[in-house]
């Protein structure tokens, strides 16, 4: 059976549950897979995260059963992610439930709005 392709990282806005579990066994913390599927993790949920609470970050760390160390590599690697899109290094492609009639179009939209969403995020440099 072939081995899936991690996700682009440009597109995780639209992950997938199973997008962010093949992106977490990238990023060596693969063991906390079934528990983000369960808990329905998904890259909506990411880009949130970086607008938690103490209350909420640690009621996710309890949730999910995870390590400080563990918790702040997702951290590392999440923002690693955003600023890789505010450069402009990641490419666009269509998210998987875009019809395919709509590609170029998506495509035009996703890299004119690319600053501002991520922007959006409260990135400091």
């Amino acid at each position: 059976m072939s081995k899936e392709l991690p996700p682009e990282p440009l597109d995780f806005f639209i992950w997938t549950v199973e997008d962010v579990g093949l992106w977490l066994e990238e990023i060596n913390l693969g063991s906390y897979r079934q528990v983000f599927k369960e808990n329905g993790v998904n890259g909506e949920y990411l880009e949130g995260m970086s607008m938690f609470t103490t209350e909420q970050i640690l009621r996710f760390i309890r949730r999910c059963h995870m390590k400080w160390g563990d918790f702040i590599t997702l951290c590392k690697e999440l923002r690693r992610i955003k600023v890789a899109c505010l450069k402009g290094e990641q490419k666009v492609r269509r998210p998987w439930w875009a019809p395919s009639c709509l590609s170029v179009v998506f495509v035009k939209v996703a890299k004119r709005n690319r600053q501002s969403r991520v922007v959006s995020l409260n990135l400091e440099p």
